[in-house]
């Protein structure tokens, strides 16, 4: 049995190499003559999959190794019989974890000494959304949710939910929607024209989500003007060929890595292992816990007198901080077009180990019920 996976897809061989043979290729410039002979395609988001890429192919599963499955046609691939698989969820917590790290740097760009005094609009409550949403909440910051969609589907919690409109009068605006182009509630392009207007230079706005749900030539020109409201970008238009000028406007730009923690990704590749497994009649006998390496920061230590929200951040921002990968960004943008959208692929593909904020032990000496509580409801490990 012949597996085609893209490179960028951790532990191949731990995951999938009693399952058959494996060949790696680069998912950004996958073509059809690479997978006409292949049984198993795994992919991750730059890949296309449709019947341009796979008619005539004697692929009979897909499984991709995220959340979004924006890039995959559905549609076709149950037509031709081909079993599918996504992986909804792997990487919720690294991305609300990577919201968490913005939301404790803009507070401390604004002066602001109790960030949850900051509202939190959450535009998109899946996987993502949810678990930010339970974790600002914990947190006892302010969240108002916008989701459409669930909020039609689900009208015993329909009162739960905003408008946009009402989603974009808080002091953070972040947006968690997959990207769609079709139904009541189309998301390409949502975050247009007057929604940017409405926004002011007090605000924040965050995508971590996909990068078509904001108009970028839109968000362009509203950040050309004095009143912007300061903006951070994790995805963008027209990936890997983004726009230098939207770049050189956004507070913090960093290359669609939000959801890239270590864990995040190993949970990705283990959900497509399993969803295989099933597929082929297999026992599922691996966990990604089984592969997870020491941490290269293992545990932080504060005493009685640290200070509750100083502390959280100090041990968010240790597991990680977005100036770093901003910083990486910024300097790939030289060169011609296409250099630039080669090396903004290799930030991704060589993109540092990072570890989820469960990876860190926190030793609290003399602390309260409250701090514990803080560092508990973003998932660190506590000894008191």
């Amino acid at each position: 049995m012949l597996i085609v996976a893209d490179e960028n897809i951790p532990l191949l061989d731990s995951f999938f190499g009693d399952i058959g043979e494996i060949r790696r290729v680069n998912g950004r410039t996958l073509a059809p003559d690479q997978v006409r002979d292949a049984d198993i395609l795994l992919v991750r988001s730059v890949t296309r999959v449709d019947r341009q890429l796979l008619e005539g192919a004697r692929v009979r599963f897909v499984g991709t190794a995220t959340i979004g499955t924006d890039h995959i046609d559905q549609a076709w691939l149950q037509e031709q019989g081909i079993g599918f698989a996504a992986a909804p969820g792997c990487n919720a917590v690294s991305v609300a974890e990577y919201v968490l790290s913005v939301l404790s740097l803009y507070a401390e760009k604004r002066g602001i000494e109790d960030w949850s005094s900051l509202t939190v609009g959450i535009v998109g409550v899946g996987n993502v959304g949810g678990e930010l949403a339970r974790m600002l909440e914990r947190l006892d910051f302010t969240v108002k949710l916008c989701d459409p969609p669930r909020q039609e589907a689900e009208e015993e919690r329909a009162e739960e939910f905003v408008p946009l409109a009402e989603a974009l009068e808080c002091d953070v605006v972040t947006l968690h929607t997959p990207l769609t182009r079709t139904g009541d509630h189309p998301t390409n392009r949502m975050i247009a024209g007057s929604e940017l207007a409405a926004l002011g230079q007090d605000q924040l706005l965050i995508n971590a989500g996909r990068g078509e749900v904001i108009d970028g030539e839109a968000l362009l020109a509203r950040l050309q003007q004095a009143d912007a409201p300061t903006v951070v970008l994790d995805v963008w238009e027209h990936e890997p060929r983004i726009n230098p000028d939207l770049l050189d406007r956004v507070w913090l730009a960093t290359p669609h890595i939000a959801g890239y923690s270590l864990e995040g990704k190993m949970q990705g590749t283990e959900m497509i292992y399993q969803a295989l497994c099933r597929y082929l009649g297999l026992p599922v006998r691996k966990k990604a816990g089984q592969f997870l390496p020491e941490p290269a920061l293992s545990k932080v230590s504060f005493t009685s007198s640290a200070d509750e929200d100083e502390a959280v951040q100090v041990a968010l921002r240790a597991c990680y901080d977005p100036r770093r990968d901003d910083a990486r960004l910024r300097l790939t943008m030289r060169g011609n077009p296409e250099e630039r959208a080669q090396a903004f692929d290799r930030l991704r593909r060589d993109y540092p180990v990072r570890r989820e904020c469960s990876s860190l032990k926190v030793q609290l000496k003399g602390s309260s019920k409250s701090i514990q509580d803080s560092f508990r409801a973003i998932g660190f490990k506590l000894k008191i």
